[in-house]
């Protein structure tokens, strides 16, 4: 058995733990540059916010309703995430870390009842970290995914719900579209279409090699799931990413071509540290830059480029995206997002070099293993490339943003007795 245990509109929650004065009152999060609304409290949802609504189109609506408005904050989020999974560790020894906000845990051997082990998961989240969860058990992911999403919509299962026998789950399955389905995106709902197949139960139900004609074998496999046949193992090391993408819009469009190179070299800078975070070396790089695409004389430009050796650098990454920075701008526009992404990603360990090429130094090795120790240990940003400049007007809006109440010493909660 797998359990999936989900996070309730993550991002608003964390901004409502040490806001306990704002639980049961509507909250939105806004994306990077205060852009668009991309996390909603149950009772914004309510009032009928929807998901990546431009802000600026329902400022007056939030603003009429008294709904807490919060920019993303991404330091918060990602230590309360670290507090959940540590919580949930506890429960299995077996698990895989799918999102910020969703762990998936086997269950095989455990001999308690199974609701009760997820009422259990709910009151010692809730008491370790003041997060709402949903809790989804089935004897396959695809499943458990589904039983989560009726633990969330279903009030009388009380954030719970256990699909442990066929009858259960084909209640469940008669009642969701195919769409509903973990891995059926629109564009595979529509070749289904053609199958007559509209819900979750059709594809259950189906002739496997009727299906398989019209699609692949994803959805075969995705097939035995829905009818409680395990074919998707918990991974417990994610896979190394074969790309890395590093892109922002600005807070401020940039008119001139310094601010650009400021924040490519950022952008670099930020894909370097993934890059060494998963051991891994990139053997070329992508720039790109845009103007605003609703504003007239729109102007895109990118290039790819090898860099001179395999490479996880920053300095190396960052003086290439530099020089390809300079040769793609063009003056007499304002510049509204930019990004960085590293490409063709090698495994660093089992990389053979070119016989005529040493390849990265050691000492180059050394210092990057030094800065990011010292990020890490003193916070992000605490080392970094002169070239990332120093005054950042371009960087994202962030005109609602929340203290980072576990990860900074001036924010760290203070109470007064």
């Amino acid at each position: 058995m797998f359990a999936l245990v989900d996070c309730n509109s993550f991002y608003a929650s964390c901004e409502q733990v040490f806001r306990p004065d704002l639980r049961g009152k509507p909250v939105v999060v806004l994306s990077n540059n205060d852009g668009f609304v991309v996390a909603r409290s149950k009772e914004a949802k309510l009032l009928g916010i929807g998901d990546l609504q431009p802000f600026f189109k329902i400022e007056h609506i939030l603003r009429r309703h008294n709904v807490a408005i919060f920019s993303s904050n991404y330091p918060l989020y990602g230590d309360i995430s670290r507090r959940v999974m540590n919580t949930l560790k506890t429960f299995s020894p077996h698990i895989e870390v799918y999102s910020i906000d969703e762990m998936f845990l086997s269950l095989n051997g455990i001999p308690f009842d199974y609701n009760s082990y997820g009422q259990e998961m709910r009151s010692r989240l809730w008491k370790h970290t003041r997060i709402p969860v949903g809790v989804g058990i089935a004897p396959s992911k695809t499943l458990a995914k589904l039983a989560n999403r009726v633990a969330k919509k279903v009030p009388k299962c009380n954030g719970v719900c256990v699909l442990d026998a066929p009858h259960k789950w084909e209640w469940v399955l008669r009642r969701v579209p195919v769409t509903a389905v973990w891995g059926i995106a629109q564009r595979t709902a529509k070749r289904l279409e053609d199958l007559k197949i509209r819900s979750a139960w059709d594809l259950a139900s189906a002739n496997p090699r009727m299906v398989r004609k019209q699609s692949n074998i994803c959805i075969e496999r995705t097939m035995a799931e829905l009818n409680g046949i395990p074919c998707l193992s918990l991974e417990d090391v994610p896979p190394a990413k074969k790309q890395i993408y590093c892109t922002r819009s600005f807070g401020k469009k940039a008119t001139s071509l310094p601010p650009v190179l400021d924040a490519l070299s950022l952008y670099a800078a930020r894909a370097s540290e993934k890059l060494r975070a998963q051991n891994s070396l990139a053997l070329s790089i992508h720039v790109f830059m845009h103007t605003s695409p609703f504003e007239p004389n729109f102007h895109s430009a990118s290039e790819t480029a090898k860099l001179p050796y395999p490479t996880d650098d920053s300095r190396v990454i960052t003086a290439k995206t530099r020089e390809i920075g300079r040769k793609i701008y063009r003056e007499g526009h304002a510049f509204l997002k930019a990004g960085v992404g590293l490409i063709q990603v090698v495994d660093k360990k089992h990389h053979q070099f070119d016989l005529l090429h040493p390849g990265q130094s050691a000492k180059a090795d050394k210092l990057m293993h030094v800065i990011d120790g010292i990020n890490q240990r003193e916070g992000k940003g605490t080392v970094f490339l002169a070239a990332q400049g120093i005054h950042q007007p371009w960087y994202m809006r962030q005109q609602f943003t929340s203290p980072q109440y576990t990860t900074k010493w001036a924010d760290i909660p203070v109470v007064k007795t």
